[in-house]
Order: C-alpha cells, then sequence, then structure tokens
C-alpha cells in the first residue's frame, strides 16, 4: 500500500502570501437594474432630470462632496465622471452643449459606484515572463502574474501582479503604488454581442493595478482560472494566451485571452465541442504542426486535445491520465500550460481525494509526441496543510500556471480559495519525484 509523507515533497515553500484586500477598490459603472413596468420616464432618466433640476450653486456643493470623498481614492476622477456621462447622455439623449461641465461630471458621479473587485479572496494564479526583461541580472526573470480576483457578489475578474525572481527562489513582488483601475471596452456598443470584444488598460494604470472585468452576457457572472502562457507562433512572434471559464450565472463555457503587451486584449468564446467545458490550458507552442490543449472533458480524467484552430476545439480528445492513488481518485485536472524542458512537457496536475481535499502533482509528457505518458509522481507535491487548509473553500491548494526561471520551477498557487502562496523546486528534483 502507497502512504504519502506529506512532509516529503520536491517544492521549497516561500513565506510570502497575498490575501483578500477590501481597501482595494475600483470605480464601475453603476445601473439602476429595477424600474416599473410603468414607470415613465425611465428611473436613469428620471435621476438625470432631478440633477438637471438643481441650480448650479446646489450642483457644484454636492460635486464638493464627491470630490472631497473620493478624488484622493482614485486617478483621473474626473475624466471617469466625464466618461460615464457621456455613456449615460447617449443612451438616454441627453444634449450635452446644454448642459455645465460641473452637472455633467455630477450626473457621471451618479451614475458610477466603486466595486472591492478582491474583497473576498485573491486565488489561482498563473505566471509569465514580462514582455520587458531589460536591466535585469542574469540569473533574474521578471513576471507578470495574474491573479482571480473575487468581490461582492462573488463575481470573478482577473487582476495582476508584476515582480521579479531570482535562481533559488529569491523574489519580489512590485508594490501596487496607484489606486486600480477597471480596463474599459475598446466599443461598448459590441458588449452584447456573443463574440470577440476589445479591451485596454486606461492611460496611466500600471499592469499591477489593472483589473478586467466581465464585459458580455456569457461572462457576467465572472471570468475565472485564467491559465497564462507565453505562446510561439510559427512566425517567432510570441502572443500571451489564456484560457479561461466564461460564468454567465448558469452556464459555462472556455474562452481565450490574447495580448501582445498587457495593454490591449482581446476576449473571444472558443468554439467546438471540447469549448463546453471548463479548465483548457494550451501548450505554448505547436506540436507536429497542430495547437494541442490539455483538458478535462468528462469530470474525472485529464485529456490531450489536437486542433488546426487556435479559437476552434471540436474534438472529445484522448485521455492522458486517470485517477491512480488515493489522492486523486474523485477527479483530475490540468494546473495551468505544460513547461518545456529537456525531458518532455512538465505537466502540473490537481487531484481530488477523500473528504474533497485538493493536491498538487506533477507528469512527464514526451516532447514529441505529448499524448504519450513518460512519468507521474505518485505522492503530492504539494498539499493543504495547516493554516493553508482554512479559507473559503477549505483544504484546496491550486495553480493555474508556474514559470520556468532557469533550473527552476516558479509555481504560486492558490490557498483555499482565499489566498495566494508561493513555491519553488528544482526541475531535476521535481522530475526525481516522478515514477
Amino acid at each position: 500500500m502507497l502512504i504519502c509523507d506529506p512532509n516529503h515533497s520536491p517544492l521549497h515553500i516561500l513565506h510570502e502570501k497575498l490575501a483578500a484586500d477590501p481597501a482595494r477598490v475600483v470605480l464601475r459603472p453603476f445601473h439602476l437594474a429595477w424600474q416599473s413596468n410603468v414607470a415613465e420616464p425611465s428611473r436613469a432618466a428620471q435621476l438625470a432630470g432631478d440633477i438637471l433640476a438643481m441650480n448650479e450653486d446646489e450642483a457644484e456643493a454636492q460635486l464638493g462632496l464627491v470630490w472631497k470623498d473620493f478624488s484622493e481614492r482614485h486617478w483621473q476622477i474626473g475624466r471617469i465622471f466625464d466618461q460615464r456621462f457621456a455613456e449615460v447622455a447617449e443612451d438616454l439623449a441627453l444634449e450635452p452643449a446644454g448642459i455645465s461641465p460641473v452637472k455633467r461630471r455630477l450626473i457621471g458621479a451618479y451614475f458610477c459606484h466603486e466595486y472591492s473587485y478582491a474583497a473576498a479572496a485573491l486565488m489561482n494564479p498563473s505566471v509569465v515572463p514580462h514582455p520587458d526583461q531589460s536591466g535585469l541580472a542574469s540569473d533574474q526573470q521578471r513576471f507578470i502574474m495574474s491573479m482571480r480576483a473575487v468581490g461582492e457578489g462573488h463575481i470573478s475578474s482577473v487582476a495582476f501582479r508584476e515582480g521579479i525572481i531570482g535562481e533559488g527562489g529569491d523574489f519580489t513582488l512590485w508594490p501596487q503604488s496607484g489606486p486600480a483601475m477597471a480596463a474599459v471596452a475598446d466599443d461598448r456598443h459590441r458588449l452584447g454581442e456573443d463574440g470577440k470584444v476589445g479591451v485596454h488598460r486606461q492611460p496611466d494604470s500600471a499592469i499591477s493595478n489593472s483589473v478586467l472585468f466581465p464585459m458580455t452576457e456569457a461572462q457576467r457572472g465572472g471570468i475565472e482560472d485564467l491559465r497564462l502562457v507565453p505562446f510561439v507562433h510559427d512566425d517567432g512572434r510570441t502572443e500571451y494566451i489564456g484560457t479561461y471559464t466564461a460564468y454567465s450565472g448558469q452556464a459555462i463555457r472556455s474562452e481565450l485571452l490574447r495580448t501582445a503587451d498587457f495593454s490591449s486584449f482581446s476576449l473571444e468564446p472558443l468554439g467546438g465541442r471540447a469549448a463546453r467545458h471548463k479548465g483548457m490550458a494550451l501548450f505554448p507552442r505547436k506540436i507536429g504542426g497542430r495547437f494541442r490543449m490539455i483538458a478535462r472533458q468528462d469530470g474525472k480524467n485529464i485529456t490531450i486535445l489536437a486542433s488546426d484552430s487556435l479559437t476552434d476545439w471540436d474534438d472529445e480528445g484522448q485521455i492522458l491520465m486517470r485517477p491512480a492513488f488515493a489522492w486523486e481518485l474523485v477527479q483530475m485536472g490540468n494546473c495551468g500550460s505544460p513547461i518545456e524542458c529537456d525531458e518532455g512537457w512538465i505537466l502540473l496536475t490537481h487531484g481530488v481525494g477523500a473528504m474533497r481535499k485538493y493536491s498538487l502533482g506533477a507528469a512527464l509528457l514526451d516532447r514529441d509526441d505529448p499524448t504519450k505518458l513518460l512519468a507521474r509522481t505518485t505522492c503530492p507535491i504539494l498539499s493543504a496543510a495547516e493554516s493553508d487548509r482554512e479559507g473559503y473553500v477549505p483544504n484546496v491548494v491550486y495553480t493555474c500556471g508556474a514559470m520556468r526561471v532557469g533550473d527552476d520551477l516558479f509555481i504560486p498557487y492558490g490557498i483555499s480559495d482565499s489566498a495566494i502562496g508561493f513555491a519553488t523546486t528544482p526541475i531535476a528534483r521535481l522530475l526525481a519525484s516522478m515514477s
């Protein structure tokens, strides 16, 4: 009988942790969701009318109160209020030329609200090399980490942190030196369409202060568990691509985030039978002339998919790994995109065992034919223990992607759907733990 020792792991756990932070707030559009069937005009139109009915002195005094309360909590608050007014004016057919600048901003303020995007949890990170690697020592690497941030209403969004790591696990997260700002749609009129949408970071907003919120109806309940990978195209161009789960509040589907610079992003649904499921992870390059994806199509086993199209995955795939050990008997899944090394592809996995306890494992796939499983860990490389057991969903450790740093792996991981921890391991040591 195989008995795993939880204290025997190839991973080195770092002391740094990231936790939920209700002080991280962004300005978001406020929508009046309810209106009577007989109300004429709409509640939004009534509100705008009440503001327009104020005399200028009253409007200026009210805007002054807003400014006093919120201007130090947000950058470019005046510009945001102006943008929001322009949207409201278009929707309500207001004539901006006849409205004073003070009332325009006040209307914009009434149709905004603060949203604490990470008040409930930070979890399920992935990490990729930063597009800018200038000015670093030879053993250092700059990185961007994505995180699933959960706020009011359990709505999930995507937040980012930047940092620097060296071999051996010496790493630093850059401080979030300014207020958070929500990315905005390139064209808000396309958000009702069930297709590709473009979004961009706000001017002067650093990557570490930017948040990607759900944009479409299919994403309304959240965008979850982004698995980022630096994908190298046939022409040598690197594009950062991430698969994530779009949740409408009733249904899920897999979608794709694409960016070249973390300034502008595209969000688009994946097509095909495989996209009906969650937890897809893209290989960082084509293999044998085809795109490859790790997935879980039956809710239990790890599957590998192939496609001639990056966005169409009409493939049931083939089973790559089945649960074999006590700690993974309930189900298995990937923990991010495979990582290439001389020996093959390292695939981080998760397994669910008794009492719905999540643990991390790893496997090695053939470099030329990743349908071939060469080795796997028989025991977890990381399980929830001690303080890491406590959280919104207890007894869970989970990651959406690691990064190679020289001869090491850097693994940020979610702790009980509440916080983020960090670990490193020499690749050789991880491979030696497989059989």
